[in-house]
């Protein structure tokens, strides 16, 4: 009888030992940024957050620059579920949801301020959910990504500088309405392919934000930093929706709650470098220029409620947008 009980309370031993191992669940999170931008650090310091925060059920694995796909391809993969969470643009999501890309309208946003009065607007909740209705994930938090800039091998400080120039952008609609209001040729070449394009001449140029052109060396074949400001750029954090029907109610509790800190975090990283960088950069020996703003901003208004530009909003809810945080005295 004792050997009968040692045996069972060791075979009882092993099996609550091997508990916490098989009722872990091991999730892939994927994004095409390099892994010393914010967006990466903060994914890593979420993982081990919601690891923490949920007994170790949930581990999240992190994969950076387009270890799995570009942004199409793992919004896609969100969708089929062979990946359960990502980072994407706005304006990728815009594909699903026309009206959550208004944030990637060219001057949309008057400042930083604004864009924070965006983030944390009723208006955001009530495009965030009509997303969520039309692809059945679940959107968590909105990050800033920066204030998008030109690259260039020529100086640029006027629309018209930028007539006829190949421009890559991004792969979604909604970054044409840029390229088209100052007459450049939009040329959407993937995220990873960008460096090679502008090394052999495929583009002339690119436009990003500053902690993005140096995280990417794209200042090492360009020679000129054109602080346009033209777009004020968001990534939302997605929870693909069969993870989401997965998970209990205290479990999204705890996903929401980290990966907002995390955008959080993220937001004001990003925040303090880009207004660092220019000087970084002068110390590289680029060409850094600050154009005619209010030129740029004046092309790009005209096509702000334009469907043939990309717009896919309604004008109350662009309404509501430039009302955000506007001052009345």
């Amino acid at each position: 009888m004792i050997r009968l009980t040692a045996v069972a309370v060791a075979m009882a031993l092993t099996t609550m030992a091997a508990q916490p191992a098989e009722a872990q669940t091991r999730l892939r999170f994927a994004h095409v940024y390099e892994v010393n931008e914010p967006y990466h650090t903060e994914a890593l310091w979420a993982a081990e957050e919601i690891a923490k925060r949920t007994d170790n059920r949930w581990r999240i694995e992190v994969f950076p620059a387009s270890a799995l796909g570009n942004e199409p391809a793992i919004n896609e993969a969100l969708t089929l579920g062979t990946i359960d969470m990502i980072y994407t643009g706005t304006a990728f999501a815009g594909s699903r949801f026309r009206p959550i890309a208004i944030s990637n309208a060219p001057y949309v946003f008057r400042d930083f301020d604004h864009w924070l009065a965006y983030r944390d607007s009723d208006l955001l909740k009530e495009l965030m959910a009509g997303y969520d209705r039309a692809t059945g994930h679940k959107t968590l938090a909105l990050t800033y990504y920066g204030a998008r800039h030109v690259t260039a091998n020529r100086p640029i400080m006027k629309p018209e500088d930028m007539r006829g120039m190949k421009l890559r952008v991004p792969q979604a609609p909604l970054y044409l309405m840029f390229a088209r209001s100052v007459g450049a040729n939009a040329t959407p070449i993937a995220f990873a392919e960008v460096y090679l394009a502008l090394q052999n001449g495929t583009v002339d140029g690119q436009e990003n934000p500053l902690p993005t052109i140096q995280a990417k060396k794209f200042y090492e074949v360009q020679s000129h930093i054109v602080l346009t400001g033209h777009i004020t750029e968001n990534l939302l954090t997605i929870a693909g929706g069969r993870l989401w029907r997965r998970l209990s109610a205290a479990d999204r509790a705890v996903f929401e709650e980290v990966w907002r800190e995390a955008a959080n975090r993220a937001t004001f990283a990003i925040r303090t470098a880009e207004e660092t960088l220019p000087d970084w950069f002068r110390a590289q020996g680029k060409t850094v220029m600050v154009p005619d703003r209010a030129a740029f901003r004046a092309a790009a208004l005209p096509l702000h409620n334009d469907e043939s530009a990309g717009a896919g909003w309604t004008r109350a809810q662009y309404d509501r947008l430039q009302a955000l945080g506007a001052r009345t005295n």
